[in-house]
């Protein structure tokens, strides 16, 4: 469902406007950059001691397959490779296997001698997997609505380097709904009102939602088109495909009114929220507004091969239209503006209908399939699906959840067992965390399935992936990482979910509460006590080996998830004193927990990433006058606390949705409920009554709207705090 971004202004202050360019689908003719180009700038960016000893070359795919070939002599290192983003793949797997180095959202261990060491035997690697997609709908609210170009430049080399291929670009959509819909009958203020804000507009592209967080300005609009077009641009440099959001209906209030013939459906409600209305797909005038939405998209961002359409989404009414109808009408208005595109569309939920896939030509329809690893009951996606190709999905984190771990005995036993399976439809993988930037593991793992001849072996992979991790082999880190491998990465869909539970600090205070958001699991997956073993072997590692941002961020992760499992024990001891009227026994554990809540805090403080301060400021730094920073501060604020207004945050069951433990979140809003809920229930003990019952909303809406100053650097050591936690387990 759900995401965040953030985007300093300075990268993008006196940028000109990139053109608009038409480019073939990746790896047709003409689409790979000049050889070496694309890579070799990125190697650049990522190691500028290092990239001139490095050589790439473009060659052809090998059975309509993507490869890699590296070879060479210390510091002479060939890469030769389909595309720029394979060729990246190609030297990130030398990085790992010979240099022992790594590259990663979450940190980096790049200490690599003078001269990159000899290949030896020449390293090859095949992708089974014709589509490699990442990145979730909501990935642009829960990870950073704000993120500038610094932020998406890394990132796109990142998973270039994961052998990804396709990239779901959502930033810029908001310019060409408001270009379209200036033709069709409203006017610039009115088109601005319905647009939210970008904290939000994952989920108005969704159909779920319009105008909260908003208006937007046009300036806005100008700056968030700038950064759209950078990101295509890259993405097409390294011969990757952007994929866009298609048109498939989504219209402003008031469309019937103000276009004389036009019908609209009523789409209810979502989570609270008034759904857009959709305007119903055979009729001539939603083939007016598709000409216009993907004419001004392709002026804007150029046509790509991979247009992404959620019709029905979560809930959305077809009415009395017959679907497979609204189907072959949406399918026409993208052939007609773009022949060759495939339809990307989720599998999440109920979709897409069955009548959606028998209404299209399957050949061009392209299924995300988010349950791959959720439901133990999806067994043959052939038969759901009619054959229609899909990729093998997962989404191992929602809302932007600091939990640790992912199902990856799923993905080792059922990928490769579903692909290689007579008359299989699977064609690729599809990451698709609802917040990036987390679980660096799971990330590897997961994009390597795609570059695997066979199945993974787990145990073999946990292995090596400290050695890469940290830059040489280690005994601790071995330890930490068998522990890992077989608590909060050796889960499975049996239990019919795919992500970690979230931690009880950031939850609504209630005595019997069970978890953070209302859609995450109801307790911990794997063995706490088991998991906390990781933590004393993380700290014995080698001293020379804990200086890489990649072993402190990984610190940092598990000593944060030691804590928060700290939450799941503590509670239930806490409801024993005060349901037994216990009132000193529940003082002495109250005090505890708010002693570990400040320890989160101190913990998630030693790192930029965790920072609520920093996604503040990044929201701020795109507004140009001040009431429109105070516009986007609450835009990406509430995102995280109360999400929407009260009938979305409390009826729609939207609040803390997104709850994550961060510095000033922690120690702002976690700690105030808590301590506000303890301090009732104490004078209820106290006065032998029951207790009053607290305005959840009211106080976090206050606090939203007017958050304390939070830190915007990081400050301590994680080394220390990570020490004092262990001796405290």
């Amino acid at each position: 469902m759900h995401v965040a971004r953030r985007t300093l202004l300075g990268a993008l202050a006196g940028s000109a406007a990139l053109g608009a360019v038409g480019v073939p689908p990746a790896g047709a003719a003409g689409s790979a950059p000049a050889a070496g180009g694309g890579a070799a700038a990125a190697l650049a960016r990522l190691l500028p001691r290092h990239h001139t000893q490095v050589a790439f070359r473009t060659i052809p795919r090998r059975g309509g397959h993507d490869v890699f070939r590296v070879s060479g002599a210390s510091g002479r290192i060939t890469v030769e490779g389909t595309t720029a983003a394979v060729q990246l793949a190609g030297f990130h797997r030398y990085l790992r296997q010979v240099a022992r180095a790594h590259i990663s959202w979450n940190g980096e261990q790049t200490a690599l001698p003078g001269r990159l060491p000899a290949v030896g035997a020449p390293i090859g690697g095949t992708s089974n997997a014709v589509h490699r997609f990442a990145l979730n709908d909501t990935n642009d609210g829960y990870t950073g609505p704000y993120h500038d170009w610094d932020y998406w430049e890394r990132e796109i080399d990142v998973l270039a380097l994961h052998g990804f291929n396709e990239v779901l670009v959502y930033a810029g959509a908001d310019a060409v709904y408001h270009r379209t819909f200036l033709q069709h009958g409203y006017t610039d203020a009115e088109v601005r009102r319905w647009i939210p804000g970008p904290a939000h507009q994952p989920w108005w592209l969704m159909q779920n939602m319009a105008s909260f967080g908003g208006p937007v300005s046009r300036e806005l609009l100008e700056r968030r088109t700038d950064l759209a077009k950078k990101i295509v641009r890259r993405l097409r440099e390294l011969g990757m495909t952007p994929v866009l959001p298609g048109y498939y209906g989504t219209v402003p209030p008031g469309f019937a009114e103000r276009n004389k013939g036009a019908r609209t459906v009523p789409q209810g409600d979502w989570g609270g929220f008034p759904r857009p209305d959709w305007l119903d797909p055979r009729t001539p005038h939603f083939a007016a507004v598709a000409r216009t939405f993907y004419r001004t998209q392709q002026e804007l961002y150029g046509a790509t091969s991979l247009y992404k359409m959620d019709l029905l989404h979560e809930g959305g009414s077809p009415g009395d239209v017959p679907v497979g109808d609204a189907a072959r009408a949406v399918e026409k208005a993208l052939r007609a503006a773009h022949p060759g595109a495939i339809w990307a569309i989720l599998g999440w939920q109920q979709n897409p209908r069955r009548e959606i896939v028998d209404a299209v030509d399957r050949s061009r329809m392209l299924i995300l399939d988010g349950l791959s690893d959720r439901k133990a009951a999806v067994t043959d996606r052939e038969a759901d699906w009619g054959g229609t190709p899909y990729t093998f999905g997962t989404i191992w984190n929602f809302g932007g959840h600091t939990a640790l771990g992912a199902n990856a005995p799923d993905w080792a036993e059922l990928y490769h067992r579903w692909r290689t399976k007579p008359h299989s439809a699977l064609r690729g993988i599809a990451a698709m965390p609802e917040a990036a930037d987390n679980n660096p593991a799971a990330l590897a793992l997961f994009s390597d399935l795609a570059w695997t001849d066979g199945p993974v072996d787990l145990k073999t992979w946990f292995e090596r992936w400290p050695v890469s991790r940290y830059g040489a082999p280690d005994a601790g880190a071995a330890r930490a990482w068998d522990v890992l491998r077989r608590t909060a990465y050796g889960t499975t869909r049996a239990d019919g979910w795919s992500e970690q539970a979230d931690g009880l600090f950031g939850a609504r205070p209630d005595l019997a509460v069970n978890r953070g958001a209302a859609w995450s699991p109801r307790g911990l997956r794997y063995d706490a006590a088991e998991f906390d073993k990781a933590l004393p072997a993380l700290l014995s590692v080698a001293p020379a080996l804990r200086g890489s941002s990649a072993y402190r961020y990984d610190l940092l992760d598990v000593t944060r998830q030691c804590v928060a499992n700290r939450s799941r024990l503590l509670l239930p001891r806490i409801k024993r004193a005060y349901d037994a009227g216990d009132r000193t026994r529940f003082g002495e554990l109250t005090r505890q927990w708010l002693e570990w809540t400040d320890l989160l805090e101190q913990i998630v403080a030693t790192d930029e990433r965790h920072l609520l301060g920093r996604w503040i400021a990044t929201a701020r730094a795109w507004g140009s006058s001040d009431a429109e920073r105070d516009r986007l501060q609450d835009d990406a604020l509430s995102l995280l606390t109360v999400w929407g207004p009260r009938a979305s945050a409390d009826a729609g069951k939207l609040h803390d949705y997104a709850n994550r433990e961060w510095s000033g979140l922690v120690g702002g809003l976690y700690r105030l409920r808590w301590k506000t809920y303890f301090a009732e229930l104490d004078a209820a003990l106290e006065e032998d009554r029951g207790p009053r019952p607290v305005d959840w909303y009211t106080l976090e809406d206050r606090w939203t709207r007017q958050p304390p100053a939070a830190r915007t650097r990081p400050t301590g050591d994680i080394v220390r705090v990570a020490r004092t936690v262990a001796s405290l387990l």
